[in-house]
């Protein structure tokens, strides 16, 4: 159904009356899609993959080959769960090993910004910020970070409240923000081969 649908369902509303002070993420994706069916629940965000959840704005054009080429299991139909698949194979024992994820991230060629989290490491939340639009803001107070692929729809979920800051993110960047403390936020740089089109390669990229 559409997200302003959902968003009356008991279910939603039950789902949010659990959220308290040990809640670490709460993720909600609405997609546009470009592959893979939605009414194949496997393709719709949250994408699972392992012990890895997480949400992607973005295209990856060699998905397929990079699935291939690094043998990783596939679940869904989408192209999204590339980025999931590499994160999970970089957390053998729960955290995600943020050096290793960016070696592999840099082998994809497209469009993505990201947020995951470890299952077995929920504290622990991870946004790629691309060449794809993220907002995030943060309330020190409710030591709370909202993330939207548009600032609008934060500005409407927040509607007027104080407090909320946005966080600057320049392109490229990789957050690295903890349940502990919201406001101890590390932050480095990561790289990927940008492509806008699909059959659109950037100066001096080969296929």
């Amino acid at each position: 159904m559409r997200a302003h649908e959902l968003v009356y369902e008991k279910p939603f509303q039950e789902l949010l009356g659990q959220v308290d002070n040990e809640t670490t993420i709460l993720m909600g994706h609405t997609r546009w899609r470009t592959r893979g069916n939605e009414f194949n629940n496997r393709n719709n965000h949250p994408i699972r993959a392992g012990i890895v959840i997480g949400t992607h704005n973005g295209t990856i054009y060699n998905a397929d080959y990079l699935f291939r080429r690094l043998g990783l299991p596939r679940y869904a139909e989408v192209d999204s769960e590339l980025i999931f698949r590499l994160a999970d194979r970089f957390a053998p024992e729960g955290p995600i090993d943020q050096e290793g994820l960016k070696k592999a991230l840099a082998l994809c060629r497209g469009q993505m910004s990201a947020v995951l989290a470890s299952r077995l490491d929920p504290g622990t939340i991870t946004v790629l910020k691309g060449n794809k639009p993220l907002c995030l803001r943060i309330h020190r107070q409710h030591r709370v970070v909202l993330y939207a692929s548009e600032a609008a729809f934060i500005d409407f979920a927040v509607d007027n409240e104080k407090g909320w800051r946005e966080l600057e993110v320049p392109p490229m960047t990789m957050l690295t923000i903890r349940h502990a403390d919201v406001r101890a936020i590390e932050n480095s740089e990561f790289r990927f081969i940008p492509q806008e089109r699909k059959g659109t390669l950037p100066e001096g990229v080969n296929a």
